[in-house]
């Protein structure tokens, strides 16, 4: 049993949708022996005991290549990968790609990286007969030519493919992907266990920052489109403060912890000796959502900072770097409580977490009711991927109340 992506590399979203996995594999296949081809090996193997191998043969595939040693370097990690993909995934019955946005390019992305790395997994995975599974997966119509080229071929590549939203099937149908067979399920990390008997500090905000640099077409204006969003954070967090509100801040990757350190060496700039506003340093979604949990209300950027938040009944506005996270925000019914990152406005921002937490009640019954769902559509998945692709599994026979719970 195979398991692929950027794991272990410092993202909290994309492992916490390795533990939804990690979770359904010990309750419906306690016998599978797993392994991970994935991004941070060492950390995957040593947080979750399973035996892993690197993404890359070239260790330095992340860093900006300069000069002729680095470039041929990089192309020949390219080549050997080619054969390391396919004889990893030949000694496994079954690869499953879990959650993640590995179809889209909401950020800066090259298609030489981690689109290739899929690519290289789906096709070996028709040659050699293990299939593949892209399990609640987020998609994105992406405009620049070879990313969608080389996205949309290794996605045609897969065995079975599920989305996170509508949103992304759709992408998927519009850049020819033949969908047809194609469900939609929630994101995996809705699966997830939330802590339990946990207070919340009342009047505590809860703050997710991201390292923002905008998106592909923003390469030119990166340091710019950052200095601006951090900024406008520093200005929000300083608003909170006056306000008599504690603050806690929040990240979802470890690239986002320049990012919490500036705010509050801005704060004690301002503020010399101030308490109220501290960081939550945390290194798993579970870790996240105990520090979620000892909050009121959550502010937060990275998709899954919004989803934790929401998966808590937290009153929540989305400050979105892409149209996912409206589309999340609209499922638990919080549509109106959003902003883009980009151009969003702090004294608006001040207005809308009044109104949300005066509405705290009636939103916090319909997130309750809307991630029961969730969690149920997650098991009807798990259920449907063991009859799809798991060797000598059929489709578990639901009854008539299982299958409406799954709607």
């Amino acid at each position: 049993m195979g398991l692929f992506g950027l794991l272990g590399s410092g993202n909290l979203g994309n492992d916490g949708s390795l533990e939804a996995v990690l979770g359904f594999l010990a309750e419906q296949h306690p016998d599978a022996v797993v392994s991970a081809f994935c991004g941070g090996p060492e950390q995957v193997r040593e947080r979750y005991g399973i035996e892993t191998v690197p993404l890359h043969w070239n260790q330095s595939e992340y860093e900006t290549a300069s000069g002729v040693k680095s470039i041929a370097g990089k192309g020949f990690g390219k080549l050997v990968d080619v054969f390391r993909t396919a004889a990893w995934v030949r000694r496994q019955d079954v690869v499953i790609v879990p959650g993640m946005g590995v179809l889209e390019a909401t950020l800066p992305l090259r298609p030489w990286g981690f689109p290739y790395s899929l690519l290289l997994l789906c096709a070996s995975g028709r040659v050699v007969g293990t299939k593949v599974a892209l399990v609640s997966v987020g998609a994105n119509v992406i405009g620049e030519r070879a990313t969608r080229a080389v996205v949309k071929l290794a996605a045609g590549f897969a065995a079975y493919r599920s989305y996170r939203d509508e949103l992304s099937r759709d992408a998927m149908r519009e850049m020819g992907v033949d969908v047809s067979r194609d469900e939609v399920y929630p994101d995996l990390a809705f699966s997830l266990p939330i802590p339990v008997d946990v207070p919340a500090a009342a009047g505590t905000v809860g703050v997710g920052v991201m390292d923002y640099h905008g998106g592909n077409t923003d390469r030119a204006r990166a340091d710019e489109i950052h200095e601006v969003y951090v900024a406008k954070m520093k200005q929000f967090v300083r608003r909170l403060v006056s306000d008599g509100r504690e603050v806690r801040l929040f990240t979802g990757d470890s690239a986002d912890e320049a990012v919490v350190d500036e705010i509050l060496a801005d704060v004690q700039r301002w503020r010399p000796g101030h308490g109220g506003v501290a960081a939550a340093r945390v290194s798993c979604l579970d870790d996240l959502m105990r520090e979620m949990a000892a909050v009121d209300a959550v502010v937060a950027t990275r998709f899954h900072n919004v989803l934790c938040a929401l998966k808590l009944s937290k009153p929540t506005i989305s400050l979105g770097y892409a149209v996912k996270n409206d589309v999340l925000m609209a499922q638990l019914g919080l549509a109106e409580f959003c902003q883009p990152v980009r151009t969003f406005e702090v004294d608006r921002l001040i207005g809308q977490l009044a109104t949300l937490e005066r509405q705290g009640p009636e939103v916090r019954e319909t997130m309750t009711m809307r991630n029961a769902e969730a969690a149920a559509r997650l098991r009807h998945q798990f259920s449907v991927l063991t009859g799809s692709i798991f060797p000598n599994s059929t489709v578990p026979k639901s009854s008539t109340a299982e299958r409406e719970e799954a709607r």
